[in-house]
């Protein structure tokens, strides 16, 4: 049974950067697409990134093109997601989520992936 543990949250003032973490366990990762998600209090929890088995494919949400970008090291069973210019809007809890499928598709749905982090917070403020 794959499990997923994120860690790297924390609070940073607007225009910082975090790096944050996954660290899988139970089983190999590289059989497994990845997705990083988010939930702002109060709102739907959105899919932020995703990436295929091998990162042949990644997506990320309009919000954060160009300032955030998913990674794996399937050696080492770790999924990362490094987020540059961070605004109040990019505050939430964040969760790393896999898909035995390997699915990663355009629009990143909460349907596609089976497994789950319990979240780390991200505060982005003054």
């Amino acid at each position: 049974q794959l499990r997923l543990v994120e860690s790297g949250g924390g609070l940073v003032q607007p225009g910082g950067s975090l790096r944050l973490s996954c660290a899988a366990t139970g089983s190999s990762l590289d059989r497994y697409a990845v997705a990083w998600f988010r939930q702002a209090p109060g709102k739907e929890r959105e899919g932020v990134s995703c990436a295929t088995t091998r990162s042949d494919v990644t997506n990320y949400a309009d919000s954060v093109k160009g300032r955030f970008t998913i990674s794996r090291d399937n050696a080492k069973n770790m999924v990362y997601l490094q987020m540059h210019n961070l605004t109040p809007e990019d505050t939430g809890v964040y969760y790393c989520a896999a898909d035995p499928v390997g699915g990663c598709p355009r629009r990143i749905s909460i349907a596609t992936y089976d497994y789950w982090g319990q979240g780390t917070q991200v505060t982005v403020s003054s």
